[in-house]
């Protein structure tokens, strides 16, 4: 019986012919450098991005034409964290910075125009594994085992006391001056004060912790000004069963929109619609292994990118109305929506009874990497860039637009050189 049931789990992934049609990336770049597993890009501007991961060193790239701008020296063990950290300040010149954390316990702050190093604070008791940027508040933090506030010329602001062995796992800004700090299966939401006594300093106090979660929280996205959205591993004591198995799923990335929260479980694609408080599509195997990151593009697409090495672009399309499928909703734990509220939950069941469902149709498979593809980035109309457990950065193009681009460049060379002569 286990048998027929694991053979069906297989043979539910969906799979998409060579004729891709709507498909637009039929051209790739492959960027070497790195010389261990790339877990980290980061977006510098509209054309230059970061990579980063095991092998300590930073990478900067032109994302239309893939060349290796920088190479960034400094840390000595894997990166952990990094963040981009753009000048805030109107009446200077805009500088592209990053902020860089690695389990060396330091962390160091690059400037992308020149490729060299302005800063590096090394005084942490333990590694920094996530860095946030809170821009309008002009200051950014750190996570290990305690939280710390630091202003742009890095000198330490204020600091939580000790939190945990484990670390902060991931922040997320929140509205009023707040953050969420996961700490293993606790929520902390933190309130950032201006002290009193000094123009620049702030005091970080501890408003409230959640303890909602069996297992340790991976996952952080902000939705709006009342809501935010927390994923961990699912397993058979909460509300979702994905599987009659015992094994582990994983929420292990969470992203939105206006409109809805985009779930990674496991191996599958979950879409939440904030208004109507529901699942409204969900794609159970979206990959033959857990899906590690997910992007919503403008174009009501999605795409996934797995431990399977491939990278899947989704449509989100309407099906006809049917008696809708109970979707298990579970794992997603919405603080700010009031539970005991039963006229909205009333609404929202109204809503539901009217409403169209939806599904992922797969319309692009991006098969290049050769092993667990960590994370990627969308740069529109430059295309999209992926990075992978096997030392590789790709760089997918869109066919048409290059070859375009590749024209218009040899028609430019042929009129400035005199040789196109127009026959009629």
């Amino acid at each position: 019986q286990n048998s027929i049931i694991h053979t069906f789990k297989k043979s539910s992934v969906q799979t998409i012919g060579e004729e891709q049609i709507q498909n637009p990336y039929t051209e790739l770049l492959v960027l070497k450098g790195h010389q261990d597993i790339v877990r980290f890009l980061v977006q510098i501007d509209d054309c230059r991005f970061a990579s980063a991961g095991d092998d300590g060193i930073i990478f900067l790239w032109n994302a239309q034409t893939g060349e290796k701008l920088f190479e960034l020296h400094g840390h000595t063990q894997k990166i952990t964290a990094i963040a981009p950290f753009s000048s805030s300040d109107a009446s200077e010149e805009k500088s592209n910075l990053i902020l860089t954390a690695s389990a060396d316990k330091t962390v160091i702050v690059w400037d992308c125009t020149t490729g060299r190093q302005v800063q590096k604070v090394s005084c942490f008791h333990s590694t920094v594994k996530c860095l946030t940027v809170l821009q309008r508040l002009d200051v950014w933090l750190s996570g290990g085992s305690d939280l710390c506030v630091w202003n742009r010329k890095l000198d330490l602001l204020c600091k939580t006391s000790h939190l945990t062995d484990a670390g902060i796992s991931t922040l997320v800004e929140l509205p009023k001056n707040c953050v969420a700090a996961a700490v293993g299966k606790e929520l902390i939401i933190f309130r950032l004060i201006a002290s009193s006594d000094k123009s620049e300093g702030w005091n970080i106090l501890e408003v409230k912790r959640l303890v909602d979660h069996h297992d340790n929280i991976l996952s952080l996205v902000s939705v709006n000004d009342l809501t935010f959205v927390t994923g961990s591993h699912v397993d058979s004591q909460t509300e979702i069963k994905l599987s009659q198995s015992p094994n582990e799923t994983s929420v292990q990335h969470l992203t939105c929109d206006e409109e809805c929260v985009f779930a990674a479980v496991g191996k599958g694609i979950y879409v939440y619609n904030l208004q109507m408080k529901r699942v409204i599509a969900c794609q159970r195997t979206a990959h033959d292994s857990s899906v590690l990151h997910i992007e919503k593009l403008p174009n009501r697409q999605l795409i996934s990118c797995s431990e399977d090495g491939s990278v899947r672009i989704w449509e989100l399309r309407e099906k006809q109305q049917m008696p809708a499928e109970p979707v298990p909703t579970g794992f997603f734990n919405m603080w700010g929506f009031g539970r005991a509220n039963k006229q909205a939950n009333q609404a929202a069941k109204k809503t539901q009874e009217n409403t169209t469902m939806h599904f992922l149709e797969l319309v692009g498979d991006l098969i290049g990497h050769s092993s667990a593809v960590q994370m990627f980035l969308y740069f529109g109309e430059l295309g999209l860039v992926t990075c992978s457990a096997d030392h590789l950065i790709i760089l997918w193009k869109d066919g048409e637009r290059e070859s375009r681009l590749r024209s218009l460049t040899l028609f430019q060379k042929l009129a400035q050189n005199g040789d196109l002569q127009l026959k009629f």
